[in-house]
Order: structure tokens, then sequence, then C-alpha cells
């Protein structure tokens, strides 16, 4: 990470957008009441935003929740830490899952359910698991009727292709630029509706008494100016928390834990934290640049043939997986891939080679095309040369804690969607299933919340104690704003990825956890020393808030990953190596005044058809690649 001066800002990509936010700006205070401006006792001024939702993240599953909500005659406002259409949900390449049987007819939703169990070892929400299958047919039909460009079968049906661990073809796509070509039909429907946004705005509070939420407080980033948004609905879509790794496939200001450390603050409960996809193939930096170390190599050059080799040029998931080969479940490949480094087979780089050089060259140029030229802009022809690949941080399995039917959590009020929550992927989560629980999900959020929205929520007041706990706020961020120490918050953050990475990475035993926590609170000790430049317009005051969630959530992280003393999934122990049937349980984490609390949970079982699809034992036959 670096930090920038003060009017370092990522501008609107052109003069269009920059219209297109004053539009939505204005539309904002013509349908749910001018913005008014507020001076406190001591002379505070910030802004106050009255709107019956607020929907607090832009990516794909916040823009689904406005959607429906707007379907339903309400007006939410949608905002987002970065410009309009600028969201995480861009970088998911290779595509998105749904039993449509384009080209295997026998596939259906109980098969995509029992997959996603499966991937997910039992540790998954089976209700949430199960909407998510039978919702998404319906899901791509409507993305199709909105405009999303799918590729298409000689017939003309929606293609689909293979992705790991699946038993069908049924990751539906658009090249390898799936999430991109979504998220820029769900903003145009957005658009279509006339959907309320406000851009570059950083939450760093929600307005709770533990039980019931009023709304949330934070600063427009351009300027710096404290808002204090009032609502009786608030919905948390802002990702999930792998960027606190030192090597991730996020961008460094994005998942970052803004929602799970917001939603415990607030009283809900978080689950499942532990479990951290590592995702196989993840560029090496050494030999692309620091730029590019950690970014995602899709899913998608392994669905369409891509092989990994050694140094020693040998195939080596024939060792690992010799069925399934590199399209097994991605903690089985990532271990596969962090073993054979170890035991001095990796490249000079630190990784090993994928290769996808086997193909047609116009066959891997059609469906690879976003690969094919980064790769090419690099020196690097993946026609016709491997590259090199290494495991990285990508997805959180873990978040909040909901109800999938309403998304509610047990603040009243609060909702949370995507990869904010947890349940849809248990232990590991299956490939493509990130944009599915999106729209899936979130449309069923979206129209729960719009039967649980009244009249006294079209313009609520504004109480004191309200006031007062947004003021308190501000002011803590202003004296953020002027710490004037030693130490960077980019220091303590690249610090802290390395903790992570070191203490509680793809492999994990209790030494390694506990010595994590011990740096954790060294590292928290750090802050006192604090040092922002620029102000509150800057990139490092931004990074200076990062680090105060990022902070919580990767104690929380580190303390369930003590916990479970076993091996599942994405979470694995060198010393507990087994999967035990007495851990299938899930950790609760919520705040007490004694820090931070675990609980168990037992999980549920799956219905009847779902559990017949999992008697069937369908597993992908990798070998109709060949």
């Amino acid at each position: 990470m670096t930090e920038s001066p003060a009017d370092d800002r990522r501008p609107a990509e052109n003069a269009r957008q920059e219209s297109d936010a004053a539009a939505n700006i204005a539309g904002v205070e013509n349908r749910i009441g001018r913005t008014n401006r507020s001076t406190s006792s001591d002379g505070l001024e910030y802004d106050v935003v009255r709107t019956p939702v607020l929907v607090v993240g832009a990516g794909a599953a916040g823009a689904r929740v406005a959607i429906s909500l707007a379907e339903s005659g309400l007006e939410p406002l949608v905002i987002g830490k970065r410009d309009h259409g600028d969201a995480h949900t861009t970088w998911a390449a290779g595509g998105i899952n749904a039993a449509l049987g384009s080209l295997d007819d026998e596939d259906d939703w109980t098969i995509h359910a029992a997959d996603t169990l499966n991937e997910g070892h039992h540790l998954n929400d089976p209700e949430a698991v199960e909407l998510t299958a039978r919702e998404m047919p319906d899901r791509i039909r409507e993305l199709e009727e909105w405009g999303m460009p799918f590729d298409r079968t000689d017939d003309g049906a929606i293609n689909q292709r293979y992705f790991g661990a699946q038993s069908y073809r049924r990751t539906c796509f658009v090249g390898d630029r799936t999430g991109e070509a979504m998220l820029e039909t769900l903003i145009g429907r957005a658009r279509d509706l006339e959907i309320p946004y406000r851009e570059n705005v950083m939450i760093t509070r929600l307005l709770s008494d533990g039980r019931r939420v009023f709304g949330a407080a934070g600063f427009d980033m351009e300027t710096g100016r404290g808002l204090l948004f009032r609502s009786n609905h608030v919905v948390l879509a802002a990702g999930g928390f792998s960027a606190l790794y030192d090597r991730h496939s996020s961008r460094d200001d994005e998942n970052n834990g803004d929602a799970q450390a917001l939603a415990l603050e607030a009283g809900a409960r978080l689950m499942d934290l532990e479990f951290v996809q590592f995702h196989p193939t993840g560029m090496v930096g050494e030999r692309y640049g620091e730029e590019w170390d950690g970014r995602l190599v899709t899913e998608a050059v392994r669905g369409e043939g891509g092989r990994l080799y050694n140094s020693e040029n040998e195939r080596f998931m024939e060792r690992y997986s010799p069925d399934q080969m590199e399209l097994d479940a991605r903690d089985v490949v990532a271990r596969a891939i962090g073993q054979e480094i170890d035991a001095g087979r990796g490249t000079e780089n630190g990784g090993v080679y994928l290769d996808i050089s086997h193909r047609d060259a116009d066959y891997v140029r059609e469906r690879l095309p976003q690969m094919v030229e980064r790769f090419a802009s690099l020196g690097v022809d993946i026609t016709e040369e491997p590259i090199e690949v290494a495991p990285t941080a990508h997805y959180t399995m873990g978040g909040v804690d909901i109800d999938f039917h309403t998304g509610e959590t047990r603040v009243d009020g609060l909702y949370a969607v995507g990869e904010a929550v947890a349940g849809v992927h248990g232990a590991n989560r299956l490939g493509g299933n990130s944009l599915a629980e999106t729209v899936a999900i979130g449309k069923l959020v979206g129209d729960h919340i719009a039967t649980a929205v009244d009249e006294s929520d079209a313009d609520p007041s504004v109480t004191d104690e309200q006031r007062a706990l947004a003021e308190r706020e501000f002011r803590s961020l202003e004296s953020l704003a002027d710490a004037d120490g030693e130490v960077t918050p980019t220091t303590l953050l690249a610090d802290l990825g390395e903790l992570l990475w070191d203490r509680a990475g793809i492999l994990r035993d209790e030494s390694g956890l506990r010595t994590g926590l011990e740096e954790l609170e060294a590292l928290r000790d750090r802050t006192g020393d604090l040092r922002v430049e620029g102000g509150l317009t800057s990139r490092s005051f931004e990074f200076a808030v990062d680090l105060s969630v990022s902070l919580t959530v990767a104690e929380a992280m580190l303390r369930t990953a003590l916990a479970r003393t076993e091996s599942r999934g994405a979470h694995y122990r060198t010393d507990y190596p087994e999967t035990h049937p007495d851990w299938r349980v899930n950790l609760l984490v919520s705040a007490d005044e004694g820090g931070l609390a675990i609980d168990r949970r037992g999980v549920a079982e799956p219905s009847d058809p779902v559990r017949e699809a999992l008697e069937e034992g369908y597993e992908l036959d990798y070998h109709h690649l060949e």
C-alpha cells in the first residue's frame, strides 16, 4: 500500500459518470428530502440525510437489494466508497453458477445444492444453499433480460463451463469478465429505476443501541464533511475481509472487514470467520512486479483445461487428486501447490506453472480475452507459454450471521447480504457461487425489506441521542485525522498482512495462532503512535480508518481459528489434521464488555431432495476435458 496526498482522489472515469453522479445526488435530495446542514453546540458542522432504506455497499449484492426495493415502489439510498460502478464485483471474472442444463441436461438445483454443501464440508446453512440454488436459474434469465451479454452455445443457449468441484458444466460466463459485465447490467437497471446513489462515502459507525439500528455515521471522502444517515433500515453489503492478508486478490482499499466490524460493534453476531479461501492461482509478484502480486488468475483458465506443473515439469495434481485434477476443490488445489513449493519443487519466484498452451490459440483468445491481454502486456503469451502462480487470499466464507429469508441480523432494522455474510459457503466456497449469492439472496432480502418498511420510515426524525452518537463519531474522526505520531497506517496494515499470512495462512497450528494474537496486541499498541497525513480527505486517513476495523476482524479470525481444533475446508490445522464430526458446528462471535465471546451452534440438515442428491454422489469427471 502507498499513501497519497489529500488531493490524490481517484476521479470519475469520464464526464458522463460525473454527470450521472451529480444527477443521482440531486435525485437523493428531491426524492427523500433535502440534505439538512446541522451544527453541534460546539460548532461542529455536518449533514443529515434521511432515507427509508440505507444500502451500504454498491457492488452486486447492494445493487440487487436496491433494485428489489425500487421495483416495490421504495426509494432506497445506495452509498459506496468508490465511483459508481467501481466495486469489487468487477474482479470476479470466471462466471456465475446456475443449473440451466445448457450443456448437461442432467443438472438441476438439487445437485447444485449438493455440490455446494460438499464443497463447504457441510458447515453451510442448508436453507441458504437451497435458496441460492433454486433462485439462480431465474436470476440468470433476469440478467439476460436486462441485457447481460452471456457467451452462447452454437444453438443460442447461455453457454456454461466447468468450475472446480462442480458435477456438471454449470458456470455461466461472459468470457473472463463476468463480474464486470454483471455489475454493468445491474447498474444499468438501477439507473433505469433512478435509484439514488452517493459515491465516495465511507461509513465508520452504525447508530445502534445494541438492539435496534437507527442509521449510520461517516464522512464524505472528497470533502471530509461528516454525514449522519438517518434510517430505520440499514443493509450492509460491503464485502469481506480477504485484503487483510499480505498476499490477496483484492485491491488494497477493498474487502478489509468494514461490514463485519460495523455489524459486530452494532450488536450483531459474526460466524465462521476462521474460514478464509486461498485461491490456488494468484500471480507471483517477483516475476510480474509488485503491482500484480497476488492478483487473481481466474479459475476459468483451469475450467477451460489449464494444467498445473511444478519446476520439475510434473503434473503434480496427479499425486493429490487423480480424478478431479486441477478442478478439485480450491482448498485441495491450494494446499497441493503449497506443498509442492514447500518441498522445493516450486519456481524461483515461489510458485508453480499454469499452462493452457495445449489448447487451440484462437479458443483461448475467445474464452479468456482478459487473461490473454493482461499477460501480453507483461510480455507473456499464454497461448504459447505457461504463467507462474501461487495461492492468494481470495474470499472469506465467514461474516455476519443472518436469516437468509429476510437478511435480518439480531439487531432490529439491520440486514446484511453478499460476501459480508456467512452461511452459503460453509468451510469452503464453490467457485462460481459468489456472484450467484449476491443476486439470489439480494433479491430475497430486498423483497423482504420492502414489506417491512412503513410510512413512518419514509422521513424518520433524528433524536438528540442519535445526534450525540453521530457527533461523538465525527469528533473521533477529526482526532484520528490529527494524529501526529511516528508510524503510518500503511506500515501497520502491511505488518498486519504479514502477521496473518504467517500465523493464519493456508497451514495453521496452535503455536502460530497464539503467537499471532500476541503480535496483534503489540501491533494494536503501536496505533497509539499513529501518524495521519493530509487530513480527512487523504488516503492516509482512509487507511487509518481501515486499520481500526481490520484489527477487530483479525482478532476474531485468529480466535476462532484457534478455537476450532480440527481441519475442515479452508481451515487446515497441522496439529489437528483430521475432520471431526463433533466440530460440525458454526462458531459465533459477539462483542461484550470482556471483549469477544465465542459460542457454538449446530448445523441444520438439508431437505429430502438435496439429501437424495448427496446420496447419489455426483462428481465431476475431469477427463471430459482431456
